[in-house]
């Protein structure tokens, strides 16, 4: 609005509510007991953020066991901290959340955002906005990232990303960096991660991003965590490791007077207090508010006298013990307690007071006692407060109070109340969900859950969250009796856990094969054809993948039939594409042309739509990319190239960079079998870039070969070896056997130009090897021709003209022209060298006259240069 005294408009904000958080950015429980006997951590906190405020980042990481004062001594760090200008944030792990893929992050922006129950989806997305411009330049893809994680719909707002579920996972901690970068160039920043022992694999690789960061940011990062931590950050100039050690005995009897507020205990009973707590901070302390509380001392205005003799049983002997003893003494409000232990670490007023079904003047009485009794903290105002427990030990030590029937009670309102009055948290949760239908013993509903949080996680992309998820949801199914359990979620669950699998562990991991085994025979033991196919396609992965092809031409042809069966035509063509690429893996190209020219049926929108769910490249490109290098092979150089480009314009059309890169692979593969290594380079480059961005492994070892490879036949194979011997350690670091042979071939040809016979024999040797065992032999006949290279190369022309004639005979017999006229030309060449000139003519005649195409690619004008100096 316009104001007087100011030229341009100024912005105005009404007051609709207290604030559930102390601060923008976080808000601080307040511990009221001061720290003691950590000078020294203190001060060297206090340097290393003046050294932050400069530039020189900082990282702390504080080590101790439970209830040693982890989190007090960032507290007071912050408190400090609290009239030096700076921006904090604060991020919790949780126990129950190990598994919950960026779980602290996405609490500290609900909370930084200032997200309510009662927003809208506009308003929810216009907070989220006005949160990241704080520190985003660019908010095109931090937003639609950022909300997605969130759960928050931006609708027509910003155009979908097409990314992979690696490559989201990849730019949405790269957006969180730059979120941390940002925030720093405005003001120095504290960043407190607490709890780490229970971080979860995203959050710790986006912890590691940070850390390595901090070093050049004006940030001081404190990182706490229990001894069982072993934090992969230490030894780094810019990291220091603080172990906590216990306190020593006048320290406990100094934090016992500050407890007491100054007034001295019997002696005897400090003693006792001193002895048993063992230098435990949080033990001291709630020992000596148990035994005040205990009744069996008599407030004597500057002291504390025993009413009567204290028998040394009348003291807890454990921190567990005595938390017990004071919860026991606040009967009245233990059942709340209780309840906001099955809820977690925190909960919220309004959460906290649907589940417990009583009258709320008795919540907020139930709830005043507590944050009274120092056993929760509470920030905000109700009814937009939230609560903390001082400690997950005094969690724990609420929850260990009730009988399993009590527990599955509340934890069955908590489930109840989350789905009817909370559906966005049941939505955006389904972890927590799964948590408590499963304390609740409703089985059924948790597996469902898990399901959903699994599936959650392999769209994000955090696949070791994804499997954990799956993996529980089907330990929750066999505690079931097999006449109850789901069927259609066990199935899901299988199929679910296999791509995460595949994708957390490699295609070709043992354990992805098991797991599609056990799903692909509950398809088939509860007739579920609709899940038959998708497995099929899956197994034939698998073992495509690992080269065990004659398996994957059995899935494949299975395939087939369940299509034909039921007339389910998507089925049957994905089934032939399959079928096909296996062929052509197996130097079967006749038969892999004629499977994959009636594949183009797979152009069908409907058909495109079926397998869209099933294969993770779009069926129809690929199916073209591999009919184009099959023709190349077959002698059919120009339709093998207008195929390949059709494939390459289509896969761009869809925008789907996967595809793009498949088809990549295939256009370097036609290139070069025409002879074209320039061009096949400029591809090889792109497939690079594309596979480098969204993160694909096959496709990098295949691009970084194809790369090699041209380089190779531009006469630099001196720089083509380290690309192809990357290439191929990329593709079996994927898991991958399929191309391998192949590969070894293009290593040895490169060698050979160096002149490195014996390294370049080796790898013909092996790849030998690969085609008996695999047999993969579309590689096979040029592997004869490069054995018949280098016996040449040694001068033993003999042997080479055998394996010339070994090279003719596999093309001839895989009908391969292509790879047949390389051969001829190395024997033509052979025999013109010793003279043979008519038997050369002879030989390569023939092999030249087979084609009807491709007279302007460099494999067939050299062939005829050849044909006319014979002549």
């Amino acid at each position: 609005m316009s104001i007087k005294g100011f030229r341009d408009p100024v912005p105005v904000w009404r007051v609709i509510g207290a604030s559930a958080v102390d601060s923008r950015f976080e808000a601080l429980r307040v511990a009221r007991t001061p720290l003691l006997g950590r000078d020294e951590e203190i001060e060297l906190i206090m340097r290393r953020w003046q050294q932050a405020k400069r530039g020189d980042g900082s990282v702390v990481l504080i080590s101790g066991e439970p209830g040693m004062g982890k989190s007090r001594l960032a507290e007071t760090a912050v408190e400090r901290l609290s009239d030096d200008p700076h921006i904090r944030l604060r991020r919790f792990c949780s126990p129950h959340d190990q598994d919950s893929a960026l779980f602290p992050t996405i609490s500290q922006l609900e909370r930084a955002a200032g997200f309510r129950r009662d927003d809208t989806d506009q308003q929810r997305l216009d907070k989220l906005e006005a949160l990241l411009t704080e520190a985003n330049a660019d908010l095109s893809e931090a937003v639609p990232l950022i909300a997605d994680l969130l759960s928050v719909p931006t609708g027509d707002s910003y155009p979908p990303l097409s990314l992979t579920p690696q490559k989201r996972k990849e730019k949405t901690l790269q957006v969180l960096l730059a979120q941390l970068e940002g925030l720093a160039t405005r003001r120095p920043v504290l960043m407190v991660f607490e709890d780490v022992h229970w971080i979860d694999p995203t959050s710790l690789d986006l912890l590691d991003l940070v850390v390595d960061r901090v070093a050049t940011l004006r940030v001081l990062l404190i990182i706490t965590f229990r001894p069982e931590l072993a934090p992969p950050w230490t030894g780094r100039s810019h990291v220091t490791l603080m172990s906590l050690s216990r306190l020593s005995r006048p320290q406990r009897a100094e934090m016992i007077m500050q407890v007491t507020g100054g007034k001295a205990l019997p002696q005897e009973i400090a003693e006792q207090i001193i002895d048993r707590t063992d230098g435990v901070p949080l033990f001291i302390e709630e020992l000596t508010k148990a035994v005040i509380d205990s009744g069996i001392l008599a407030d004597a205005g500057d002291r504390f006298d025993a009413r009567e003799p204290v028998p040394r049983l009348a003291i807890p002997t454990s921190l567990h013990a005595s938390l017990l003893a004071r919860l026991d003494r606040l009967a009245p409000v233990r059942e709340l307690a209780q309840i906001g232990a099955a809820l977690g670490r925190s909960f919220s007023h309004e959460l906290i007071s649907a589940v417990a079904a009583m009258p709320q003047q008795q919540v907020d009485g139930a709830l005043a006692q507590l944050v009274r009794a120092e056993l929760v903290f509470q920030r905000g105002i109700p009814p937009d407060a939230e609560y903390t427990f001082k400690h997950a030990l005094v969690q724990d030590a609420a929850y260990s109070t009730m009988l399993r029937g009590r527990r599955q009670h509340i934890h069955a309102r908590v489930a109840t109340t989350l789905e009817s009055q909370f559906p966005e948290i049941a939505a955006a949760q389904p972890q927590l969900m799964a948590y408590h239908c499963a304390e609740a013993a409703f089985n059924d509903k948790a597996v469902g859950y898990r399901l959903k949080a699994g599936q959650q996680a392999v769209a994000r992309s955090a696949m070791t969250e994804a499997v954990a998820q799956l993996q529980r949801g089907l330990e929750l199914l066999t505690n079931m009796p097999e006449e109850s359990r789901p069927v259609q979620h066990e199935l899901d669950l299988q199929i679910a856990l296999g791509r995460a699998l595949m994708a957390a562990r490699g295609y070709s991991a043992p354990a992805v094969a098991d797991t599609l085994d056990r799903a692909r025979a509950l398809a088939e033991r509860f007739d579920r054809p609709d899940r038959l196919a998708p497995l099929l396609y899956f197994q034939w992965g698998f073992h495509s993948v690992r080269a065990e092809h004659k398996l994957a031409v059995s899935l494949a042809e299975q395939m087939e039939k369940l299509g034909d069966t039921r007339s389910d035509r998507a089925t049957l063509l994905l089934g032939r594409y399959i079928h096909g690429a296996s062929c052509y893996y197996r130097g079967e190209f006749v038969t892999a042309r004629g499977l994959l020219e009636l594949c183009d049926g797979l152009r069908d929108p409907a058909a495109r739509a079926t397998c869209a769910a099933i294969a993770v490249a779009d069926p129809h490109a690929a199916s073209q990319a591999h009919l184009a290098v099959t023709l190349a092979l077959l002698g059919h150089i120009d339709q093998g190239r207008a195929r390949v480009d059709e494939a390459l314009m289509e896969a761009r059309s869809l925008d789907h960079p996967f595809t793009v890169a498949f088809v990549l692979s295939k256009v370097c593969a036609v290139e070069a079998a025409a002879g074209l290594p320039l061009d096949a380079l400029r591809h090889a480059e792109e497939l690079l870039s594309l596979s480098n961005e969204h993160g694909f492994p096959l496709w990098l070892g295949l691009g970084l070969l194809q790369r090699g490879r041209s380089l190779t036949a531009l006469g630099q194979a001196q720089d083509g070896i380290p690309l192809l011997a990357k290439g191929l350690s990329v593709l079996r670091g994927a898991g991958a056997v399929v191309h391998t042979p192949r590969a070894l071939c293009f290593l040895a040809e490169a060698h050979a130009k160096v002149g490195d016979l014996q390294e370049g024999r080796n790898c013909l040797v092996e790849a030998a090897q690969l085609i008996e065992t695999t047999e993969e032999r579309s590689s096979e006949a040029e592997l004869y021709r490069l054995r018949g290279d280098m016996v040449n190369a040694r001068g033993n022309q003999a042997a080479a003209e055998q394996n010339y004639h070994r090279a003719l005979a596999v093309a001839k017999r895989q009908s391969a022209k292509t790879f047949g006229l390389r051969a001829a030309t190395s024997l033509a060449r052979l025999w013109r060298d010793q003279g043979k000139c008519m038997e050369a003519h002879d030989v390569l005649a023939p092999a030249y006259g087979s084609f009807t195409e491709g007279f302007d690619t460099p494999v067939l004008r050299d062939a005829r240069a050849l044909l006319n100096h014979l002549a």
